[in-house]
């Protein structure tokens, strides 16, 4: 038996890269899960990879209250509750502070904060209690990266909510988390170094400066997300776990 046998999980962003390798390694934890993503083609090609009996897709975007509104539905007619909240979802690209503009602004917060607080809001009444939230940050949130303004803030919005919830939810047992990742090979990572000749360049000056070596995979963060939601993290609470390589940290 898996270390989620039994259990139901949300996981928002889920079509591709860490959201889809956490759906799926989830799924193969025991876990029925349900997956979210804007675009209905990629949720339908996630739900066959994940596999039609395990998941349930549902197209919707976090930054969009009734969205979240109809995914939550769906899970209610599982009857099961919600056990494990993966709040996955989130945008980010490279503009400078004399860049920035009001719609780039309100986008990345739009769904990277404001989403993220509403996709668990949302779930408090269906979340059982000793349920695992756990949130998607960046190691960007602890780096002055150039022309990450607006992304590494909305990140460090994540770990704050980590913290306060942790408080405010104890008393249900309910334990939020953070995982932070850096430099992991995504398509969407890929598209917001532009052009794939450029992504590759950047891709390779960054492994040089990587401890470990190399970019990290969907995979390797999805190990580690799967640890937060199961019981073998029981004690582990408000953290902020980083998957990257030993970029922060050496």
């Amino acid at each position: 038996m898996g270390q989620l046998e039994g259990k139901t999980a949300v996981v928002t962003g889920g079509s591709s890269g860490i959201g889809l390798a956490t759906a799926m390694r989830l799924a193969d934890e025991g876990a029925y899960v349900f997956v979210t993503g804007r675009r209905a083609a990629e949720l339908d090609a996630a739900v066959t990879t994940i596999g039609s009996d395990r998941s349930t897709g549902v197209v919707g975007d976090i930054a969009k209250l009734g969205d979240l509104d109809r995914l939550y539905t769906a899970v209610r007619t599982r009857g099961s509750g919600l056990d494990v909240l993966v709040a996955n979802a989130a945008v980010g690209s490279f503009v400078t502070l004399e860049q920035t503009t009001e719609e780039h602004f309100d986008q990345t917060f739009g769904i990277n904060v404001r989403g993220t607080l509403f996709t668990v809001q949302k779930a408090l009444p269906l979340l059982n209690d000793g349920a695992s939230v756990v949130l998607t940050g960046s190691t960007a949130a602890d780096r002055g990266m150039e022309a990450f303004g607006a992304y590494s803030a909305s990140k460090a919005a994540v770990r704050s909510f980590a913290r306060t919830w942790s408080n405010e939810l104890k008393g249900r047992g309910i334990r939020f988390n953070v995982v932070s990742p850096a430099w992991i090979e995504t398509p969407g990572g890929t598209a917001a170094f532009g052009d794939e000749e450029t992504a590759q360049a950047i891709k390779e000056q960054v492994a040089s400066t990587v401890p470990k070596g190399r970019m990290g995979q969907p995979e390797e963060a999805a190990a580690v997300i799967a640890f937060l939601a199961s019981e073998q993290s029981s004690y582990v609470v408000g953290n902020n776990l980083y998957v990257d390589g030993g970029t922060n940290q050496v």
